[in-house]
């Protein structure tokens, strides 16, 4: 699937919201096959000279805010619409482990920067190997965002409980046990008659179902949760961090702004024949040249247009014929390629 560089709202610097929804009309598929023809135009012309590629993924792989995954600082999110810097770690929700799904794997015969390193929005199988924090990990049970189960190698965050069925013994403060199906803790000793089970003695509390929605489960090791048929309690903060702005959060977007501009541009032009190819407005086509020009200068180094250049084996800039002819002229705001 077309991952987009663009979101709706740049468009609305170009055109108002109202045209906008005339051109759409609602189908969001217009968007993917307008800011597809208008990003194979820019790959074409900058791919030579630009690590064009490497500034269009910084905008695809902006991912919406998920509570289930962990952002370290630096990152970009959508959050409430917007573009967000992280600039404080953003911890997700940390749900109970009920299986071993990641193992440490000691292995002199495997080069670990030749496995793929392991990220939070991969999807993974048995026997996949993944390279994290130096170390390299075999995945023992599926897991992944795709099965909506992110488990980071060796993030666990729970202690699992030990239980007995409940008979009418002593029992002390705190002990779960197992009755008719669910589990119970022992709340109080006052007045505690052991021979009442615990559907019939308020001593007794019923330990609820952990729900990944819920974020105030408290670091005790008494808050207890029942996790596929198992009971367990917190080591850590299992809860995600709330993003708040200028706590962890600063609104920045990290796209090039040259790049983003005549995206639109061209994206809108493309939009605009998709309704009426013979019907293309004069303010549409001049927008579409000027930016086909710049692409053009850009291509032949006679402007900057702010992208990082490829580099050659030595380091350097990759040298285009261009950049040979004689500069009589050492005034910068006449060098035609830093304008």
């Amino acid at each position: 699937m077309y991952k987009r560089f663009l979101n709706d709202s740049d468009y609305l610097g170009v055109i108002s919201s109202d045209a906008l929804a005339q051109l759409t009309r609602g189908y969001t598929d217009r968007y993917i096959q307008a800011e597809e023809s208008a990003e194979m135009s820019i790959v074409e012309y900058l791919s030579e000279n630009y690590q064009i590629e490497q500034e269009l993924n910084k905008g695809k792989y902006i991912a919406g805010y998920d509570r289930a995954i962990t952002y370290p600082v630096g990152v970009h999110v959508y959050y409430e619409e917007k573009i967000y810097e992280v600039i404080r770690s953003i911890s997700g929700f940390k749900a109970p482990y009920d299986v071993e799904y990641w193992e440490e794997l000691i292995n002199i015969n495997i080069e670990p920067e030749s496995k793929p390193i392991y990220s939070q929005f991969g999807t993974y199988y048995k026997d996949d190997i993944v390279f994290y924090n130096g170390v390299l990990y075999i995945c023992r049970e599926e897991n992944g965002y795709k099965f909506a189960n992110i488990r980071i190698p060796m993030v666990n965050g729970w202690f699992e409980v030990v239980y007995s069925e409940w008979q009418p013994i002593e029992y002390n403060l705190w002990d779960v046990v197992r009755f008719e199906n669910g589990f119970y803790t022992l709340l109080s000793l006052d007045g505690f008659d052991n021979n009442l089970n615990p559907l019939e003695s308020d001593n007794w509390g019923a330990v609820a179902d952990y729900d990944s929605l819920y974020n105030e489960y408290e670091l005790s090791e008494h808050e207890y949760v029942v996790y596929k048929d198992k009971v367990y309690y917190p080591e850590i903060d299992i809860n995600a961090d709330i993003p708040e702005v200028s706590i962890n959060l600063s609104l920045h977007d990290n796209r090039s702004y040259n790049l983003k501009k005549h995206m639109v541009r061209l994206a809108i032009y493309e939009l605009t024949k998709l309704i009426a190819p013979n019907n293309v407005s004069v303010v549409r086509m001049r927008d579409y040249e000027d930016s086909m020009k710049w692409l053009s200068d850009a291509a032949k180094l006679k402007l900057n247009p702010q992208i990082p250049r490829k580099l050659a084996e030595d380091n350097k800039p990759v040298t285009d014929w261009q950049l040979a002819t004689f500069q009589t002229d050492y005034d910068p705001n006449k060098n035609p390629w830093l304008t």
